[in-house]
C-alpha cells in the first residue's frame, strides 16, 4: 500500500492506546492483513488504515473487541472495510459484537477474504439481527453457492440493507436462483450487482426483480472463458431502462414472462442478443398484456419472419408501446407485412389496429424486404395516420424506383415527420432528387430527412433537400386581408333543373326521353321511336330522388327529379337550391289520374297541383340567402298522346295556368310555353330538351360567380373518384390531402403555416360546391358526399321511411342512439351477399345519424349530454297523410295550440319539413313529448 511521505506509520500498540483513550474522531477504517508490516496509518482526519502482519493477527481481534463498547469517539464511524482476511469464527463473532454495539456503521466492505461455511453462517445470523447496515459488499471473496444461499436467508429477514454487490464470485445457478426467492420477500433492497464467471446467474435475478416490479437497480457482469469482464444485464430505474447485453434463450424466454405483468420498465433493449421465435411467441405476451413499455429495441438479434409475425402479432393489441427498433434482424418481404399490418388500413371503414406506435426501425444487409415488403410499406405510408416516424436503415435491397414511389406516397401523408434512411445504396439520382423536393413542396409536415451515408448524401446533392427542409420551418409572411379575397372567381359551369310534381306524373320518364337527346345522334328514324319502358316500371313508383347528369358543351345539366311521395315532401325544402345557386324548375303533372287508364284530371285538380309547387318554389327562394333572380319554372303537361285535340278540358287547362300566371307574376319567372308532351318520346320531349340547354347557358350567366377553384375541383374529384374504386363519399381528411396534392392555392405551404386560413378556403370551396350541387359538404359532418344520386336515392330515401316504429320499442317519439344504430345497419344493410347499396361501405352508421340531425330528421334531446336521447318525429307519425297525435289522456291534460300562416299565404306556405322541426326548436329538452304543439296550416 503506497503511503505519502508526510504522514507517520504509527505501531498497533498506540492504535490500541488511542481508542481507549478516545482521541481519535474516524468515519472509515480499513483492515490490511497478511501485510509485511504491521502499523495504522492515518490517511486524511477521519479515515485510518491498518495493516496488521502474519504474526500479528491477535491484534486484529483485539482491535475489533477495543472497537465494540459504544466509546463517544467512534460514534460517528460508518464505514468498515477488511482486506485479505481469512476469517476465523471468533473473529466473526467479534465483528457481530461491534456490529451490534455500534448502530451507526452503515456500510462493510470484504475485499479478497475468505469465510467457511460457519463463518459464513454466523455473518448470516449478524445481517438478520441488524437493523443499521445499509451496504454490504464482497469481491473476490469466493463466497459460492454457500454464501449466496446464507446471504439470501438473512435479507429474507433484514429490513434495512439497502445494497448487496458481489464481485468476481461465482454463486452459480443455484445462488442466483437462491437470492431471486430473496428478492420477492425483501422490499429494501434498492442495488444489487453482481459479477459471475457465468451470465447464466442473471436470468434469476432480474426475472425476479422484473416480476415483482421492484424499483431495484441491478447490474449483473462476467467473464466466461477467460475473456474480458461485460456487462449481461442491467435495470435502472430511475430511468426505467432495462438493457440485455448476453443472454441464452431460455433465460431471454424467462425475462420475457416476468415482463408481462410488470410495471417498472418503459424501455427495453436486447440489441445483439440472438433471439428465436420461441422468444418471440413469449414476447407476443408481453406486447399483449405490458402496459408500461414505451421503447422496444430489438437491433441485431437475428429474428427471422416467423419471430417478426409473433411481433406484429403482439402489436394488433397493444396500446402503449411507442417505438420499436428491428434494424439488422435477418427476415424478409413476409415479415415485414405482418410487421406493418397492424399500422395500417384496407378499406376506408376499418379502423387502424395499432394506434399508439410512432415510431418504427428496419432495415439491414440481411434484411430483404424484397417487392412484398416494399408494396407493404408503400401501404401503409398512404394509409397510415398515426406513424410520425420511420428509419429504414442501411437497406441493399430496394432501387431508387422503390424510393421514388415512397416519397411520392408521402405526399398525402399528414402524419410523418422524419424519416431516416441511413447507409441505403439505393438512394440516389436525380429523379429521386426532383421527387423528393417535389414531396416538400406539397407535405409541409416532414421535418427531418436523415440520408446519411447515402449516394446522395455522399455527392453533396442531399443539400438542396436539408435547406427547403429549413425553408419549410419558416413561416411565410403574408398580409392578413380577407381570407378568401384573393381568390379568383369565374362563370359557373354546372346547372340544376329540378322536376317538380306529384306521383305519377311520368318525371322518370321523362327523364330517361331527355337522357336519349343528350346522349344519342339526331338520325330520323330515330326521332320517332318511343324510349322502351319496362312494364314492371310503369307500376312501381320511383323510390326517392333521381339525379341523371349531362354534358352539353362545357356546360353540365343535372336533372334533380324530386320524389313526388307524401313522405318525401318534409326533405324536398332541405335540398333545395340557395345562395343564388345556378338552377331552375320544370313542374311536371300529368294530363291524367293515373298512367294505367284515361280518366282524365279537371282543369282543377292540375291547378291545385301546379300551384303547390309554385307556391313551394316561392317560399324556398324567399328564405335563399342570397337571390339573384327570379325562380325560373316552366310547366310540362304529361301524357298529352291520350288527349283529343279538342277537349274543352285541355282548353280550360291552358287557361288555368294563364290564371297561375297572372297570379305569381313578380314571384317567379314564368316560361310562356306550356310544354305537353308524351314522357316516352324523345323527339316529342326534343323542345323541351332544347329548352333545357338554352335555359341552362341564361341562368349560368345571370347568377353571380364561382371560386374558379370549384372547376377544378370537379374534374380533380372525378379523377379521384375513378382511382378509389368509385367511392361515392369523401371523408375530410381526403379531401383535405387532396387539396394539399392537387391544388396548390388551398395547400399548406410550411409547417408552421397559418393552417386556420387554408382550412377556411378549403371549407369555403367545399361549401360552393355544395351550392352549385357537385357535392353534398355540410361542416360539421365531416365528410362529402360525391355522388349526390347515390345519396339521395339509396341513402336518404331509406332514412326518410325508417320504420323505427316496428324495429323499437321507442315511446313518445324518443330512442337510444345504439339502438337507431342497429335498426340503420337492419335497414340500410343488405341481407343478400353483393346485392344492396352498400352504404356502410362508405359511412358509418354514426355518420348516418349525424346527417339525420343535420337534415332534422332526428333531434338530441339533450345537445350537452354525449347520449342524449334522440327525437325521431317519424315515430309520432299515424299513418300516410294523417296528422301526427300525442297520446295524452285524462282530466289532468290541457291541450294548447297555434296556428301558423304566412303573410302571403296566396304565393307562399310552411312547407310539411317546417312543422317537425319547428316542434322541436320549441321543446328541444325533455319536455318535448308533453308539449309538443299540434298544428298544421
Amino acid at each position: 500500500m503506497a503511503m505519502a511521505s508526510n504522514q507517520k506509520l504509527r505501531d498497533l500498540e498506540w492504535l490500541l492506546q488511542a481508542f481507549e483513550t478516545e482521541s481519535l474522531n474516524l468515519h472509515n477504517i480499513s483492515f490490511y492483513l497478511s501485510q509485511p508490516v504491521s502499523g495504522c496509518y492515518q490517511e486524511t482526519e477521519n479515515s485510518m488504515a491498518i495493516n496488521i502482519s502474519s504474526d500479528c493477527l491477535e491484534y486484529f481481534s483485539l482491535i475489533l473487541i477495543v472497537l465494540g463498547p459504544a466509546k463517544t469517539s467512534l460514534l460517528s464511524l460508518r464505514n468498515l472495510e477488511f482486506h485479505c482476511v481469512e476469517w476465523e469464527l471468533e473473529q466473526v463473532q467479534n465483528l457481530g459484537e461491534l456490529l451490534d454495539s455500534n448502530l451507526n456503521i452503515k456500510q462493510l466492505v470484504f475485499m479478497r477474504s475468505r469465510f467457511s461455511e460457519d463463518c459464513l453462517s454466523e455473518f448470516s445470523d449478524i445481517l438478520k439481527r441488524n437493523g443499521a447496515i445499509k451496504e454490504v459488499m464482497f469481491c473476490e471473496s469466493h463466497i459460492g453457492t454457500v454464501g449466496a444461499i446464507f446471504l439470501a436467508s438473512a435479507l429474507k429477514v433484514n429490513e434495512s440493507l439497502e445494497e448487496l454487490q458481489i464481485w468476481e464470485d461465482s454463486i452459480g445457478s443455484r445462488g442466483a436462483e437462491e437470492l431471486s426467492k430473496m428478492i420477492e420477500a425483501n422490499s429494501m433492497l434498492k442495488l444489487l450487482t453482481v459479477f459471475d464467471s457465468s451470465s447464466i446467474t442473471a436470468t434469476p435475478l432480474i426475472s425476479a426483480v422484473l416480476a415483482r416490479n421492484r424499483g431495484m437497480e441491478v447490474h449483473v457482469w462476467s467473464g466466461e472463458s477467460g475473456d474480458k469482464s461485460s456487462k449481461v444485464v442491467e435495470f435502472t430505474p430511475q430511468n426505467t431502462t432495462l438493457r440485455i447485453y448476453k443472454i441464452d434463450v431460455s433465460g431471454a424466454c424467462r425475462v420475457a414472462c416476468a415482463l408481462g405483468m410488470n410495471s417498472t420498465v418503459s424501455s427495453f433493449d436486447m440489441t445483439g442478443v440472438r433471439l428465436k421465435s420461441r422468444w418471440a411467441k413469449e414476447f407476443r405476451w408481453v406486447l399483449e398484456q405490458n402496459r408500461s413499455l414505451k421503447e422496444v429495441t430489438l437491433s441485431k438479434t437475428c429474428l427471422k419472419d416467423k419471430g417478426i409475425v409473433y411481433v406484429a402479432a403482439g402489436l394488433f393489441k397493444n396500446r402503449h408501446l411507442e417505438r420499436l427498433h428491428l434494424d439488422g434482424n435477418w427476415f424478409s418481404g413476409v415479415g415485414l407485412e405482418h410487421l406493418l399490418c397492424p399500422l395500417s388500413r384496407f378499406s376506408a371503414l376499418q379502423c387502424q389496429a395499432n394506434i399508439t406506435l410512432r415510431s418504427v426501425t428496419f432495415g439491414g444487409s440481411r434484411t430483404k424486404i424484397g417487392r412484398s415488403g416494399f408494396a407493404a410499406i408503400l401501404h401503409m405510408l398512404t394509409t397510415n395516420e398515426t406513424l410520425t416516424r420511420l428509419a429504414i436503415v442501411d437497406d441493399q435491397s430496394m432501387r431508387p424506383d422503390d424510393y421514388f414511389r415512397i416519397f411520392k406516397s408521402l405526399e398525402k401523408n399528414a402524419s410523418l415527420r422524419c424519416l431516416s434512411l441511413q447507409g441505403c445504396k439505393g438512394v440516389r439520382g436525380e429523379r429521386l432528387l426532383q421527387a423528393i423536393m417535389e414531396t416538400l413542396q406539397i407535405n409541409p409536415w416532414i421535418e427531418d430527412i436523415d440520408l446519411a451515408r447515402t449516394p446522395l448524401h455522399n455527392t453533396g446533392k442531399a443539400d438542396a433537400i436539408y435547406h427547403r427542409l429549413g425553408q419549410n420551418g419558416k413561416p411565410e409572411t403574408e398580409p392578413e386581408n380577407d381570407l378568401l379575397k384573393d381568390m379568383p372567381l369565374t362563370e359557373p359551369k354546372c346547372c340544376r333543373v329540378f322536376f317538380c310534381g306529384q306521383e305519377y306524373a311520368g318525371k322518370a320518364t321523362l327523364c330517361n326521353s331527355i337522357s336519349q337527346n343528350f346522349s344519342s345522334p339526331k338520325l330520323p328514324y330515330i326521332e320517332q321511336v318511343r324510349t322502351l319502358v319496362n312494364p314492371v316500371e310503369q307500376a312501381v313508383r320511383t323510390v326517392g330522388m333521381k339525379i341523371k347528369t349531362f354534358k352539353d358543351e362545357d356546360t353540365k345539366i343535372s336533372i334533380w327529379n324530386l320524389a313526388g311521395q307524401h313522405e318525401f315532401y318534409s326533405l324536398h325544402d332541405l335540398m333545395f337550391p340557395g345562395h343564388g345557386s345556378a338552377s331552375f324548375f320544370l313542374i311536371i303533372s300529368s294530363l291524367f289520374r293515373k298512367p294505367s287508364n284515361r280518366e282524365p284530371k279537371t282543369p282543377m285538380e292540375i291547378e291545385e297541383d301546379l300551384q303547390y309547387w309554385l307556391r313551394f318554389i316561392v317560399s324556398n327562394s324567399k328564405r335563399a340567402v342570397q337571390q339573384c333572380m327570379l325562380p325560373n319554372v316552366a310547366v310540362v303537361l304529361t301524357h298529352y298522346d291520350k288527349v283529343n285535340q279538342t277537349s274543352q278540358n285541355l282548353e280550360a287547362t291552358v287557361n288555368s295556368i294563364q290564371k297561375l300566371r297572372d297570379k305569381f307574376n313578380g314571384y317567379v319567372d314564368f316560361y310562356p310555353t306550356v310544354f305537353t308532351v308524351d314522357a316516352r318520346s324523345s323527339a316529342s320531349v326534343s323542345k323541351l330538351t332544347h329548352h333545357i340547354r338554352k335555359t341552362s347557358k341564361t341562368v349560368l350567366q345571370r347568377v353571380p360567380r364561382v371560386y374558379q377553384l370549384c372547376n377544378d375541383l370537379i374534374q380533380i374529384l372525378s379523377d379521384w373518384r375513378s382511382e378509389n374504386y368509385n367511392k361515392p363519399a369523401m371523408k375530410w381528411k381526403e379531401f383535405a390531402e387532396l387539396c394539399q396534392v392537387k391544388v396548390p392555392p388551398l395547400r399548406i405551404r410550411s409547417r408552421r403555416d397559418n393552417k386556420e386560413k387554408i382550412e377556411t378556403r378549403r371549407r369555403a370551396v367545399a361549401t360552393c360546391l355544395h351550392h352549385i350541387g357537385e357535392v353534398i359538404y355540410f361542416d360539421e359532418l365531416g365528410f362529402l358526399i360525391l355522388d349526390c344520386e347515390w345519396f339521395c336515392g339509396e341513402v336518404l330515401s331509406q332514412l326518410i321511411k325508417l320504420e323505427v316504429r316496428r324495429q323499437s320499442s321507442a315511446e313518445n317519439g324518443f330512442i337510444s342512439r345504439k339502438e337507431l344504430e342497429k335498426i340503420l345497419r337492419a335497414s340500410l344493410q343488405s341481407q343478400i351477399p353483393g346485392m344492396g347499396s352498400k352504404v356502410f361501405e362508405n359511412l358509418e352508421a354514426n355518420d348516418l345519424i349525424k346527417m339525420m340531425m343535420k337534415l332534422e330528421l332526428c333531434y338530441e334531446q339533450d345537445p350537452s349530454d354525449p347520449n342524449s336521447l334522440l327525437l325521431i318525429p317519424s315515430i309520432l307519425e299515424e299513418g300516410r297523410g294523417k296528422p301526427q297525435k300525442w297520446q295524452l289522456g285524462g282530466a289532468d291534460c290541457l291541450y294548447a295550440g297555434r296556428h301558423l300562416q304566412c303573410d302571403d299565404s296566396s304565393h307562399m306556405f310552411l312547407t310539411p319539413g317546417f312543422f317537425p322541426r319547428l316542434q322541436a326548436r320549441f321543446f328541444p329538452r325533455s319536455f318535448t313529448y308533453r308539449f309538443m304543439l299540434l298544428f298544421r296550416t
